[in-house]
């Protein structure tokens, strides 16, 4: 796989780091990425994978822009308000970098379409904000064999993992909490989805690399608040619905 002048003189930052370079930067190229949720930890995600050359990258979300989103997702504008979300994103992306391919999926996130479209990729990023999304994303990367990158923020805390074959998001999180929060019920500081967001990123592009050690099976969480960060592994559970046995 080869690269134009322009790819060169585009990717120049990554070349000449040991740890990406040449190599690491056609794997970039050749590779293929789910983003599930292009809201507040999709854009930010999003626009870094774009930029770091990956070479395709699909977008599900079934929304619309809304006003309220302009306070965190980066990824619009005022003149985006009441387009498909997966539509605006993928101009926005495609003008930042015309060399990767971006495709948009705008429906319900089910069964069926999650097997379709985890299938077809190398690896999967979930910002989505509610547990059933999120339990039918992990199903599908734990059936298909697709590392997931997931994320999440509420009030002024974040945080992000990866999982795979085991442990998988239902180690962590077994069922759907009964008073799950969300964005709009509690709110969200703006900043904090570009910071998990970003990591997410970072995570995915050390995965398709190679480069340094991925969270693995381990979450790290961000108090923005304190500033502080801390990491926690994360056990396999032999009766995981979806890893389990």
């Amino acid at each position: 796989m080869t690269f134009t002048d322009e790819e060169i003189e585009r990717y120049a930052r990554h070349l000449v780091l040991r740890e990406v370079g040449g190599p690491g930067q056609q794997k970039l190229k050749a590779a293929s990425v789910l983003m599930v949720g292009a809201g507040g930890l999709g854009a930010p995600a999003a626009m870094y994978l774009a930029a770091a050359g990956v070479g395709t990258i699909i977008l599900a979300d079934p929304d619309e822009v809304d006003r309220s989103n302009l306070q965190r997702q980066v990824i619009y504008a005022e003149d985006d308000i009441a387009r498909p979300k997966v539509e605006a994103a993928a101009d926005r992306l495609h003008a930042l970098n015309p060399h990767v391919f971006v495709a948009g999926f705008k429906g319900a996130f089910d069964p069926g379409s999650a097997d379709e479209l985890v299938e077809g990729v190398d690896l999967v990023l979930d910002g989505t904000d509610d547990f059933a999304t999120r339990f039918c994303v992990n199903a599908a990367c734990v059936k298909h064999g697709k590392p997931l990158v997931s994320g999440a923020i509420g009030r002024w805390t974040g945080q992000v993992g990866v999982f795979g074959a085991r442990p998988c998001y239902r180690c962590l999180v077994p069922d759907i909490p009964p008073e799950a929060e969300t964005c709009v019920a509690v709110g969200v500081i703006g900043a904090l989805a570009g910071v998990i967001g970003s990591m997410m990123a970072l995570e995915a592009i050390k995965l398709i690399t190679g480069a340094g050690d991925a969270l693995s099976g381990r979450l790290l969480i961000y108090d923005a608040l304190a500033a502080e960060t801390r990491t926690v592994r994360v056990a396999g559970d032999p009766d995981c619905p979806v890893c389990g046995g």
